[in-house]
């Protein structure tokens, strides 16, 4: 049957009667009106009935059109009315009571929007108008479906694009977060408000993995319904939450997500519950290259809020950038915490220079007074002048407030005060000697320093009893002449903001000796100038006023001329070697570098001067006699000067030397080397002959300097590498040496990430008994295993450290890694040796922390014994005594490390609590069996002395079997060295070495 060709969807309707035209109307206004499937459905069934009149008609979606399309493949298919954009109807032929079912696919044939399923009668279907109105309805519910399909599309596009913006807001302030100045806590707080932006997290988490020791903290927890809320400080170990829903997120390393039954099927094995019981649960793991370090979790305790597989997905990606917000707030407050401890250790260098530096000002203070000491007894003109300098020049030195001078008769029979100035005491009259505290000073011969206690109990002695106004400290020194105490000096304090120290009367005691050799002369000379003045009487008289007049006047002239030339002098001068000082030097140098800058042709060179050994000769013969040295020394290079070059003292034992007119290196380099000879030439200061060199750094001019102390600087760094190659020598500086310093660096930088890395770790050296070679013990020493340079010895590593402060931390991850392995070495018994240096010992708590050391690896302390050197018992004895007690009660025995090679005092052996003495590898050297040299000797009184104090003798650095034979020989019991066992690895020992 063929069917006509449909009208166009915008027909007339005019052919309708007036009712139905009117249902059609509305039907359509209700058609364009609908939004969504379901009003659009509603509305196209009554757009049917109202064109189409009676029959059944429903509009289903693409899902339900794709199934009856399918269950009617083989269906009837016409060229119906439907537009040829439209996917041929199936029109299926019924016996009942319609006899026509029509299935009309909407939308274009490769996309079905919908499907028109009709049944109407055989009749009406084979009308045309029924058909020219079948294909409107079919259009206006095509255009309306593609519609509709449209605005959904985009608003799910509008929804996506709403979703990613407030996931980038989400994601920027994160990122803030990490460089915020807020405390942990509020970072937390906000991160939770911002996954809270992002999805339902009323109840939200974060727990934070240390799989070195596998413990978990919950830096951040809120829950509504759990009360039991962890303390962000408290590590829990994985054991304490043995399968709860935590621990399986944190082993299992994977997202979990669903009601507590659905969990159940995601992990291995069950699940302990922890806490109140939730409704849906959703945790997500933080790893940091692969690795599980934590997870943030949320969980409801609504029917109306669970989690779907896209909050999953969410959480899953905001937790990395949660952790890398959480990671750079980690190091942005340790790499706080490093500066802090840096700044730490610069001030404690600072107030450390700074106490340096007022000890060489006072001594300096202490230099100029001996000078002015000895320049008054010369220059005043009566001993009340004199006596009131001194009084001035002690009065720099300490508080002299309350001052004077006692002076016994030649016969002992009266106590005079030729001067005294007193707060309270305005005259001190002469009187016979009784038993004042003056009386005490001058009859012992000593110096007294007492407070009002002190004076008490000297006088309840019947030793003392008191003169004058009761003071509050008293300090008074005998004024020694041919080895006679012939007066007393004293100084007193009335007030409790002042009392005289021990070093006060060290200061003044010393001061005392120059005091009294000047007065000792003052007199004499005073004596002297009665002597003339009664000779010349007569004409001093006839002289007159005037004469008097101008001569006083004179003398204050010269005097002042004196004293500001003399100012001036030692303003720019060093007054010890009467040398430029730095000051001047460095204003010279300034002139000359002005002078290159315009005139290159004219170079010229600095060397910086530093004696070798210096300080030796100091401890060894006296500060006196070091000064003398100095001046000498000052005098010995100022002799090897050209006109016009400069020398000058910048302090201590440094020089420093500007030669102008340097064409070539060599020229420097030859007067740096007679300068080496000029000081190598012994040097006689009054009885004894002293030896000393030098080491030279040479800096050159060059147009890169822009300061005068950057030339001096390099200098000394030229002089600290001729140090380091030997000393008695000079060096040039030049880009090796930059290049040095640079290295230098690179190795402190190195060993920085080294200490963070754990790449330092313990060697052992055994200690074994001589007769048997059993070993009893180990010395730990450390070594730095370089990746790239293999393992490296400390010789090459712990000076770096101990300049840029990380020796102090190497130890104690040293002290901490070889507790570790202690037990299992000394399982079958023995010890194991740890070194303290001084730097140790400066820690009051030393002892507590090596115990909890001991404490938190399980070691017996008698497994351990600590090595001092005699250094270390030099610096604070009365701490370090203290702390060796504390030890030695705990039953950790102590060993004196490097026996006889520093002071070597006796006293240390029975003042300090020590069990063992270890003879220095230089000893050991030399020795060969049965012959009696000079190591032999002290070895074998080591022996002996350590023999009667029951101390163990080891010998250190023992090589070969004539070593091992000759310390038999002399008895000694136990030994170390190379012979013995090269430092391994505890792995090496505990395998059977």
């Amino acid at each position: 049957m063929s069917i006509p060709k449909p009208p166009s969807a915008g027909a007339s309707l005019r052919q309708l009667p007036a009712n139905r035209a009117d249902l059609v109307d509305a039907a359509l206004k209700r058609l364009l009106q609908a939004v969504g499937w379901d009003d659009v459905g509603h509305a196209g069934v009554a757009l049917c009935g109202a064109l189409l009149g009676d029959g059944q008609f429903r509009l289903v979606d693409s899902a339900a059109a794709a199934v009856l399309m399918a269950g009617h493949v083989n269906a009837r298919q016409d060229a119906l009315t439907a537009p040829s954009v439209l996917a041929p109807p199936i029109v299926l032929v019924e016996p009942a009571a319609y006899g026509v079912r029509v299935l009309q696919p909407l939308g274009n044939p490769g996309a079905t929007t919908g499907l028109l399923d009709a049944r109407v009668g055989a009749e009406a279907w084979s009308s045309p108008d029924w058909q020219e109105n079948w294909a409107r309805c079919v259009m206006l519910l095509d255009a309306k479906l593609v519609s509709v399909r449209a605005a959904d599309s985009l608003q799910r596009a509008v929804d996506r694009l709403e979703r990613a913006e407030r996931l980038q807001r989400a994601l920027f302030a994160i990122a803030d977060q990490a460089n915020t100045d807020r405390e942990m806590p509020e970072v937390m707080a906000a991160l939770h408000r911002i996954v809270g932006s992002l999805m339902y997290a009323e109840n939200f988490y974060i727990a934070l993995y240390e799989p070195k020791t596998r413990t978990l903290r919950f830096p951040y927890f809120v829950d509504i319904a759990d009360q039991d809320v962890p303390s962000p400080q408290r590590e829990f170990s994985l054991d304490e939450l043995h399968r709860s829903m935590t621990w399986h997120l944190v082993v299992g390393g994977r997202a979990l997500r669903g009601p507590p039954g659905a969990l159940a099927a995601q992990v291995d094995g069950k699940i302990v519950e922890v806490g109140p019981e939730c409704v849906d649960w959703l945790g997500v793991p933080l790893l940091r290259a692969g690795s599980v370090v934590g997870g943030i979790v949320v969980q409801s305790y609504k029917d109306s809020e669970r989690f779907s597989e896209q909050d999953q997905a969410l959480l899953t990606y905001v937790a990395q950038h949660i952790l890398t917000a959480l990671e750079r707030r980690r190091v942005h407050e340790e790499l706080e915490r490093r500066v802090e401890e840096r700044t730490d250790a610069l001030r404690e260098a600072n107030r450390v220079l700074q106490q340096q530096v007022l000890e060489r000002q006072r001594g300096e203070r202490l230099q100029a007074a001996l000078f002015r000491i000895a320049e008054l007894a010369n220059t005043t003109d009566s001993l009340d002048e004199f006596y009131a300098a001194v009084h001035r020049v002690v009065g720099g030195l300490l508080n002299a407030r309350n001052f004077y001078i006692a002076l016994a008769s030649d016969d002992r029979g009266e106590l005079g005060f030729p001067y005294s100035v007193d707060e309270f005491d305005h005259e001190r009259k002469a009187r016979k000697p009784g038993r004042g505290l003056t009386e005490y000073v001058l009859n012992h011969g000593t110096a007294l320093l007492v407070d009002r206690d002190g004076i008490e109990r000297l006088r309840m002695s019947g030793d003392v009893v008191s003169f004058g106004s009761q003071s509050v400290c008293w300090l008074g020194v005998p004024l020694i002449c041919a080895d006679k105490p012939v007066g007393v000096l004293a100084v007193q304090s009335y007030s409790e903001d002042y009392r005289y120290t021990a070093r006060d009367q060290e200061l003044l005691t010393f001061v005392s000796y120059h005091i009294a050799n000047a007065l000792e002369r003052k007199r004499s000379a005073e004596s002297l100038k009665h002597a003339y003045a009664e000779l010349e009487q007569r004409v001093a008289e006839r002289t007159g006023e005037l004469a008097a007049a101008n001569r006083d006047l004179r003398e204050q002239i010269a005097y002042r001329e004196s004293i500001e030339r003399q100012l001036k002098h030692e303003t720019l001068h060093d007054s010890l070697t009467g040398l430029p000082n730095r000051t001047l030097f460095l204003e010279r140098l300034e002139l000359a570098l002005d002078r290159y800058r315009r005139d290159a042709q004219r170079p010229f060179a600095v060397l910086f001067l530093d004696l070798d050994r210096f300080k030796i000769i100091n401890d060894s013969v006296g500060h006196l006699v070091g000064d003398d040295l100095l001046y000498e020394v000052g005098g010995r290079i100022a002799g090897c000067l050209n006109p016009g070059d400069v020398a000058a003292r910048l302090g201590g034992d440094e020089f420093a030397i500007l030669l102008h007119d340097v064409p070539q290196p060599d020229t420097a380099m030859a007067f740096a080397a007679r300068i080496i000879d000029a000081l190598n030439a012994p040097i006689r200061l009054g009885p004894k002959e002293v030896f000393t060199s030098t080491s030279i750094g040479i800096a050159l001019a060059s147009s890169r300097y822009a300061k005068a102390e950057e030339l001096l600087r390099d200098a000394d760094v030229a002089m600290y590498r001729a140090k380091a190659e030997g000393r008695h020598r000079y060096a040039l500086f030049d880009e090796r040496l930059h290049q040095e310093a640079l290295r230098l660096l690179e190795v402190e930088n190195d060993l920085r990430r080294a200490v963070a890395r754990g790449e330092l770790e313990p060697y052992f050296q055994p200690i074994v008994r001589l007769s048997d070679r059993g070993i009893v013990g180990y010395e730990a020493l450390v070594r730095w295993r370089h990746p790239e340079r293999g393992v490296l010895l400390p010789a090459e590593f712990l000076g770096v450290a101990e300049e840029g402060g990380l020796a102090e931390q190497i130890d104690w991850q040293m002290f901490e890694r070889v507790c570790a392995i202690a037990p299992a070495l000394t399982a079958q018994g023995g010890f194991v040796s740890i070194n303290l240096t001084a730097r140790h010992f400066r820690l009051s708590e030393l002892d507590r922390e090596l115990f909890a050391i001991l404490d938190r690896n399980g070691v017996l302390p008698s497994r351990i014994r600590i090595e001092v050197t005699e250094r270390a018992l030099l610096e604070n004895p009365a701490q370090v005594k203290q702390i060796l007690v504390n030890l030695r009660r705990r039953g950790v025995s102590v060993a004196l490390d490097d026996f006889g090679t520093g002071y070597s005092s006796l006293s240390y052996l029975h003042q300090y609590p020590l069990q063992a003495l270890k003879i220095d590898r230089s000893f050991v050297a030399e020795l060969k069996p049965r012959e009696d040299a000079s190591s032999s000797a002290v070895v074998r009184a080591i022996l002996a002395l350590a023999g009667s104090l029951g101390m163990q003798v080891i010998a250190e650095g023992i090589e070969t079997e004539t070593q091992h034979e000759a310390l038999e020989v002399l008895g000694c019991e136990f030994g170390q060295g190379f012979l013995f066992g090269r430092p391994q690895p505890a792995e090496h020992w505990l395998a059977g070495g």
